[in-house]
C-alpha cells in the first residue's frame, strides 16, 4: 500500500462492528474505493442491500437478475476455469447482462471498485460467486496476526474461488499430521509456516510461545490442505472442529454458512458435537421472514398448530441437506444436526457471543447455552416440535397466551 502510494479509509465507527456497517453505503459513495478489505459479515450486508434493491424494482427485474446470475455462475465457474471449454459460448450473453444489469450495480459502489479482499473468517463460495457475477471478484486470503499477518491470497490474475489462494513468497508452508509428519498435496492436516514474517513470540508468555512456535515453525491451529495447483484450502480451527464419538473430526463452518446464507428463515446457527453420538445445533430464526411466510400462507401464530407449522418449516430447511433431501450429499449426514434448539436471543457482541469482527465465540456459546445443549441429547429433543422450542418460538413472536 505504501509502495504504490495508496490511500486507506475506514468505515465510520458505530457502537459495534455490525452497527458500523450501517454507514457503509454512505462511506463508499464518499471514498469511491478501488478495492475493499471485507469480513464476511460486511459482504453479506452488501449482498442483502443489492438483492433488496432488485426486489424493489418488481418481479420482472428480479427474474431477469436471477437469470443473469445463473448465466454468470456458469460462465465464471470457480475463476480458475472462467470462460474455458463450452463456457466460452456464454460470453456474449454474460457481457450483455453485464451492460444492462451488473454495470449499474457496480456504479452504486462509486464506479471504481474492482475487487474485494476477504478475510477474518471463512467465505462461503456462494457469496464469492455472487460478487464475481456482478463484476467485483471477492478474493479470499488467509493469515494470522502472528504472521504479520498475510500467509496466502488469491489475486486478480490467479485465483480459485473456495480457496485462500497461493502462498506469499518468500514463505515456507507445510501441512502436517498430529505427529508432525509432512503430508502430500490433497491431504488434510495442520497448517504450519516458517518465514521472516513470523513473530518472535507472545509478550511475556514463554509457555504460549513454545507451544505455538516449534523448531522455527509457527503452528497456526488451523486445518487445511494444498491442492495440486498450489492453492491453499483452509477448513477451520482445530478448536472449533466437531468430534464424533469414534474420534472423526469435521469443520462445521461450511455447513453453518451454507444453511444460514441460503435460508431467509435462519439468521445464525452453531453446530455442536464433542465426542457425542450425534451432532446438534443451536439456531436463531429470522422472526420477520417467518412472520411474513406465515401471513402469506394464512397461518395463525396465535394458535398452537400455527407455531408447530412454523417450527416444521424451519426443520424442513435443515432436512433438505439430509438423505432424501434436494441437497442430499452436499455434506456428510453425520455432521448435520439430529436435534435443534431454537434460541430466542441472538448471538451478539453485547452478550459476548460474537467477537468484534462478528464471529461466533464457540466456547462462550457452549457455556452460555450448556443447559440447552444437554437437553438436545434427550429423546424428547429429537422432535423439532418439542416443548422447549415451542416456548422459544412463542417468546420470539411475543405470544403470551395461546387460544
Amino acid at each position: 500500500m505504501m509502495a504504490t502510494g495508496a490511500s486507506l479509509a475506514a468505515v465510520q465507527s458505530g457502537k459495534s462492528y455490525l452497527d458500523s456497517l450501517k454507514h457503509l453505503p454512505e462511506n463508499i459513495r464518499e471514498i469511491r474505493p478501488v478495492f475493499l478489505f471485507s469480513a464476511p459479515a460486511l459482504a453479506k450486508n452488501i449482498r442483502k442491500g443489492i438483492e433488496k434493491g432488485i426486489r424493489d424494482k418488481g418481479p420482472l427485474v428480479e427474474r431477469l437478475f436471477n437469470h443473469a446470475l445463473r448465466i454468470a455462475y456458469r460462465y465464471n465457474g470457480i475463476g480458475w476455469n472462467r470462460g474455458k471449454g463450452t463456457k466460452l459460448f456464454l460470453k456474449p450473453l454474460y457481457k450483455l447482462y453485464d451492460i444492462i444489469l451488473f454495470k449499474k450495480i457496480r456504479s452504486s459502489f462509486g464506479g471504481r471498485l474492482e475487487f474485494f479482499i476477504g478475510g477474518a473468517a471463512l467465505l462461503d463460495i456462494e457469496l464469492q460467486k455472487f460478487f464475481y457475477a456482478i463484476g467485483i471478484p471477492m478474493l479470499q486470503g488467509y493469515g494470522l496476526t502472528e504472521a504479520s499477518p498475510v500467509i496466502s491470497s488469491n489475486v486478480l490474475k490467479r485465483h480459485k474461488l473456495g480457496t485462500s489462494g497461493n502462498i506469499v513468497k518468500p514463505l515456507d508452508l507445510k501441512i502436517v499430521d498430529e505427529d508432525g509428519n509432512t503430508l502430500p498435496a490433497g491431504q488434510k492436516g495442520e497448517i504450519i509456516i516458517r518465514g521472516e514474517n513470523v513473530m518472535k513470540g507472545y509478550w511475556k508468555n514463554e509457555k504460549a510461545t513454545r507451544e505455538t512456535i516449534r523448531e522455527g515453525w509457527l503452528h497456526t491451529g488451523d486445518m487445511g490442505y494444498v491442492d495440486e495447483d498450489g492453492f491453499l484450502y483452509v477448513l477451520g480451527r482445530f478448536k472449533s472442529l466437531l468430534i464424533s464419538d469414534d474420534g472423526e473430526k469435521y469443520s462445521p463452518e461450511g455447513i453453518e454458512e451454507t444453511i444460514t446464507d441460503r435460508s431467509p428463515f435462519i439468521d445464525q446457527m452453531m453446530l455442536y458435537n464433542n465426542q457425542n453420538r450425534y451432532t446438534v445445533a443451536l439456531l436463531v430464526p429470522n422472526a420477520e421472514a417467518l412472520g411474513k411466510w406465515a401471513e402469506r400462507n394464512n397461518i395463525s401464530l396465535s394458535e398452537s398448530k400455527g407455531l408447530e407449522t412454523v417450527l416444521q418449516e424451519i426443520g424442513s430447511v435443515i432436512d433438505q441437506y439430509k438423505p432424501g433431501g434436494k441437497d442430499d450429499g452436499l455434506f456428510p449426514s453425520r455432521w448435520l444436526p439430529a436435534a435443534v434448539a431454537i434460541l430466542d436471543e441472538p448471538f451478539t457482541a453485547d452478550n459476548k457471543l460474537l467477537n468484534s469482527l462478528g464471529k461466533m465465540v464457540r466456547t462462550k456459546v457452549v457455556a452460555y447455552h450448556q443447559d440447552k445443549i444437554a437437553y438436545l441429547y434427550t429423546p424428547e429433543a429429537k422432535s423439532f416440535v418439542n416443548p422447549v422450542n415451542i416456548e422459544a418460538i412463542k417468546h420470539i413472536f411475543n405470544i403470551n397466551k395461546l387460544q
